[in-house]
């Protein structure tokens, strides 16, 4: 299993080089991995501390939010199949995903990571966590940079579909540069 598991590693392009000097994005993946475990923190300050009774239903509409955005993660990876990769670097001969999930907007994975990450937010009522929302925007922003520069060499189609289809959340000038 062990050995399974480093041969698919490595197939993905992890190396311990790579993890020294960044040359396939891990230091990008590093930073997204740990603002994800930190979501496990609890609020802080909790709303109470501050005389905030937080509302029942912004636990509800938060926690709703976190299963959507797990919903739409599952479908973005299925829908990428073969070529899901952790790294910002596509896999070599991978084929560019443009249906499905990759219809909608071009990192469909990260939006379900910031929408969970939103849901998170709203349901434990954290300054905290509207903090670890807004570094995953800016970790996945740049990471997301990383990897349209590696697809537009990889698949010649790309440039085309960069421009008619958001990036990560339509419309927000950080997470969608369909102009650029």
């Amino acid at each position: 299993m062990w050995r399974q598991l480093s041969d698919r590693l490595q197939d993905l392009g992890f190396s311990w080089e790579g993890l020294r000097d960044n040359r396939h994005g891990e230091w990008w993946l590093l930073a997204q991995m740990l603002l994800i475990a930190a979501h496990w923190l609890p609020p802080t300050p909790p709303p109470a501390s501050l005389g905030i009774h937080w509302p029942l239903a912004m636990r509800l509409i938060g926690a709703t939010t976190l299963l959507v955005g797990l919903v739409l993660g599952a479908q973005g990876a299925r829908n990428l199949g073969a070529s899901l990769s952790p790294l910002p670097e596509p896999i070599p001969g991978a084929a560019l995903v443009t249906e499905g999930a990759y219809g909608r907007c071009r990192h469909p994975l990260y939006q379900a990571l910031l929408i969970c990450s939103l849901g998170v937010a709203m349901a434990l009522g954290s300054l905290l966590h509207l903090g670890l929302l807004l570094a995953l925007a800016a970790v996945l922003g740049h990471k997301a940079r990383r990897e349209e520069a590696r697809l537009c060499e990889a698949h010649p189609d790309y440039a085309a579909y960069r421009t008619s289809t958001a990036a990560i959340v339509p419309f927000l000038p950080w997470l969608d540069w369909r102009s650029a």
